[in-house]
Formats: structure tokens, sequence, C-alpha cells
């Protein structure tokens, strides 16, 4: 039991005793934490899910994911995806990516039933490792035409024109282009990789498809799996090559972290959808007619003005018909003129069949979840329309109602007479005294009729008196 002094202090040892026991302090202190802390875990598998039609949203979600992953210094990135396809410029963006990765990017189609098509059959093969999981499929890889047109088999040729071999050529010089540089890119990634080259051709000229046990036999896909957690641990041991090194994969241990795509990619993909980006165009546009119609209201305006910048914004980020667009303007700016113009319906009803036109135009491309609804191109067109037609209704009602104010109010009213002195005096009309001229002399109480006005004098004449009808 340690002595208090009767300051109630600890007593004054010696400097020279504290230190050694501060030391032995701290050693123990030291050793017991190293007791309890667990050994040092190996680098996360970092899941990321690609989900639906590659855009632009998808490209920024996979480049947040491989800079999260590097932060946690993790050891694979797995790609999970089910697709159908998605816009060029979207793909070699996300294959960029995956080819600078320094971590090795496993790409694994999951779960059954998912497919990895178009552009996910080029990620796939430039992923270091490809897997599948029972019940899906990859293919279909033929690059579309953005404008329509046909691809392979789609062109009418003579029987000369056609190859020996079964390499399939499009008839148009355009589109002869476009499928030899995707077969050329995607037999780059299959070298590349070690993978059946001669397949990936295949998918291209001819859209062929595999399902999972297929892709396997034919070199395509390195692994089949059930889950994440099969998938890691068929993958420990295997050797990949990232850059000019190989690496050997120890995946059995690692821990599954799944990385979500952020409020600004959710965001973008919610934009990015072409129905969402024309309800957007046509808010603004809406907006801005009510703003120009009625000055001051600020609302409309404000409102319009942000959702025709974000409408622009997202256009600018998909592919569209320019034609298409442009008749969709012409469409409103018609309709718009049927207001002012005594066209009788002629100018609004070519404005409207040009707006459907444009409409349907603009998104004109087959790639998958970036085309435009039918049920959104009527809805956008009814509603138009019916705007338009309505307010053209209004312009006419107000054309031929009577004017109630002014000069063309006061002209061919009756007044009362105030007072007058020779040819001059003051009526009373409409509630209000006027200064008044007549050539016939008029006296105090008659009743008049104004024929004009001259500044702020009314010019008058005397009412006729209705003659007294004969009793029956």
């Amino acid at each position: 039991m340690t002595h208090m002094s009767r300051t109630g202090r600890l007593p004054q040892w010696p400097r020279r005793l504290w230190l050694p026991l501060l030391a032995a302090a701290a050693l123990a202190f030291h050793a017991g934490s190293a007791a309890q802390e667990p050994s040092p875990r190996p680098g996360a598998a970092v899941l990321l899910d690609v989900e639906g039609a590659i855009g632009p949203a998808t490209t920024d979600y996979l480049r947040q994911g491989f800079d999260a992953a590097v932060k946690r210094d993790a050891a694979v990135i797995i790609l999970r995806m089910d697709t159908p396809g998605g816009l060029d410029s979207a793909m070699r963006d996300i294959i960029r990516d995956v080819l600078a990765s320094r971590i090795p990017v496993i790409t694994y189609v999951s779960p059954s039933g998912a497919r990895a098509a178009s552009a996910g059959t080029y990620i796939l093969y430039a992923s270091h490792l490809a897997a599948m999981a029972p019940g899906t499929n990859l293919g279909a890889a033929t690059p579309v035409q953005i404008g329509g047109g046909g691809f392979p088999g789609g062109g009418k040729g003579d029987d000369k024109d056609k190859k020996s071999d079964d390499k399939k050529e499009p008839a148009d010089a355009s589109s002869r282009k476009a499928v030899n540089d995707a077969v050329a890119y995607i037999r780059g990634l299959a070298d590349l990789r070690g993978r059946n080259a001669d397949w990936a051709e295949k998918a291209v000229r001819e859209a062929a498809s595999l399902p999972a046990n297929e892709a396997l036999a034919n070199r395509v896909i390195e692994i089949i799996a059930t889950d994440e957690r099969d998938l890691l641990n068929k993958a420990d041991g295997r050797i990949i090559r990232i850059g000019e090194e190989q690496h050997t994969l120890k995946t059995t241990a690692l821990q599954i972290v799944k990385i979500e795509p952020n409020w600004r990619v959710q965001i973008l993909a919610a934009i990015t959808n072409p129905n969402i980006a024309y309800i957007l165009l046509l808010l603004g546009i809406y907006g801005l007619i009510f703003e120009f119609l009625n000055p001051g209201a600020v609302v409309p305006g404000v409102v319009g003005g942000i959702a025709l910048l974000i409408g622009l914004y997202a256009l600018n980020l998909m592919p569209i018909n320019f034609a298409g667009a442009a008749l969709m303007l012409l469409g409103v700016a018609l309709m718009v003129a049927e207001a002012f113009l005594p066209s009788f319906g002629i100018v609004g009803i070519g404005g409207i069949v040009a707006f459907a036109i444009g409409s349907l135009l603009m998104f004109d491309t087959d790639v998958p979840g970036f085309s435009l609804s039918w049920p959104a191109v009527a809805a956008g067109t009814a509603v138009t329309a019916a705007f338009f037609l309505i307010a053209v209704e209004a312009a006419w009602r107000a054309h031929r109602r009577v004017v109630v104010t002014g000069e063309p109010a006061l002209v061919g009213t009756s007044a009362r007479v105030v007072r007058w002195d020779g040819k001059q005096g003051l009526v009373h009309v409409h509630g209000e005294d006027w200064q008044a001229r007549a050539d016939a002399p008029l006296g105090a109480g008659q009743s008049v009729r104004v024929v004009a006005r001259q500044n702020l004098t009314l010019i008058v004449e005397p009412e006729a008196q209705t003659p007294p009808q004969p009793r029956g």
C-alpha cells in the first residue's frame, strides 16, 4: 500500500527511478497490444457491378471504383457483369482503364441468367481473368451503326460479291470499316490475354454467342464459378500478366468489399437515360416559352433554364442524330408561330408532325438502353401539341374579344352631356368626364354618341332618338 504524504501527493521519488518504470510499463503495454492485435489481413477483393446498358455513368462509376481499389490496396477487382451492351466510346474508355490497371481485373458474368453481350464481350476479353456463372452467355459483339443501316448480312449484293469463306462482309463501305475495326480491336485483346481470337472475330462478324460451358471449352473464359467466393477460390494460384510482369494470384482468403456508386454517378445514370433527357429538354423549352410570354414570372424561366442545360449536357454524352434534334426544334418553332400567324392550324399541324418525327430520329440507334421509347415520344408530342393548341385557342379568343380599353372602347359608345357651351363642353362616359366637341349645339343631360377622339378631346354627335311606338 502506497503511503501518502501529508499534502496528499505521492512521495517525490528520484527521477532515475521513474524513467525505468515508465520504460517497463511502455514495453508491457506494447507487448500486450501486439498479442491482442490480429495478424495483418491480405488486400480485399473490390466488387463492382456493371448492370444495364454501358454508358457514361458506367465509365464514371468504374473509374471511381478503380481509384478506390488503389486506395484500399486491393488484391483484385471483380467486375460482376450483366449487360446487353452499350456505347462504343464508353466501352473503349473502360477497356483503357482495365488495361492500365496495376490491380488484376476479373470480369464475372453473374448471376445465372445474366449476359455479357456486345460491349460486355469486349470488356471480358480485356480482363486479366474471365469467368461466368452457370446459365449465363456472352457474345453478339457486332458493332451497331448509329443512324440505322444493317451490318453483317444486312446489305444486298450480287453473288459474285460474296466471299467463299465464313467471314460475312457488310454491303456498304462505312459498315465494313466499322466491322473490320471492331474485329481488329477484339482480336488484339484476345491475343493480349491468350484467348480464342477466332471465336472473337466470329462474335463480331456473325453476332455469335456462347453459353458458359462452351465458352470455357473454346478458351473464351478461364473459370466457371457459382458465386464470388467460389470465383476467388478457383482464381487462387493462377498466373496472370500485368504489363511485362507475371503475377500469381492469392485470392482464397480475400475479403469481398462492394463499392456502391455515389450520388454523382446515380444522377449521371438518370439524366443519360434518353427518356429522362428528352423530358428535361421539353421542360426546358416549355419553361422558357412561359417566361417569354409572361415576363417577370421568374419560376418558369429558372426551372426551364436549369432543365434545358441539364438536358443538353445529357445529350452531349449520348449518341444523337442532329438532324432529328433540328427537326424537333423546328416543330416547336412552327407550333409557336401558329399562335401568331392566321394559318388556320396548318402551321401548327406541320409543327406537330415535325416534332414527332424529329423525336423519333434524334435517338436513332439500336444500342440497348440508348433509344427513345415510343410511349415517351407519344406522350411528349401529345403534351406539346395540347400546350400549343391551348395557346392558339386562347390567342384566337383574345383576338375576337371586344376591346374594353383604349380608343376602340370609346368610339361608338353613348355618353351624357354634363355641361355645354357653343360647340364644346364636358361629357361623362365610362365613369369619366371628358372634354368634347360637336358641330351641333347640345344641352346638359342630352345623350350623345362618341364618333372619334383627338388627343384628350372626344368628337360627339347627338344620339338618334328612337321614335315612339304606336299603341296597339
